[in-house]
């Protein structure tokens, strides 16, 4: 079994931020390509909510599909420096 590929030709690729909102008090996913924005309490139920909603967002706004989806998370975090 192949879990990882260097070929992303049959991939479609999205980079998705994935935020803390302090202010909300969730944790906030955008990607401005699909377009994605979502929130959760948590940031592993806000993964499983970008997996499930980005196949059907792609679809819904027409956009290319290929084989499978290659989603690249990057966390963003403040830290205040006493």
């Amino acid at each position: 079994m192949k879990l990882y590929s260097n070929d992303f030709d049959n991939h479609s690729n999205y980079i998705v931020s994935l935020m803390w909102d302090d202010e909300a008090g969730v944790w906030v996913a955008i990607c401005d390509d699909i377009p994605l924005a979502l929130e959760s309490e948590s940031l592993d139920e806000l993964i499983n909510r970008v997996r499930a909603a980005a196949p059907e967002i792609i679809k819904l706004n027409s956009l290319p599909q290929r084989e499978s989806l290659c989603f690249n998370m990057r966390k963003l975090e403040k830290m205040v420096f006493a």
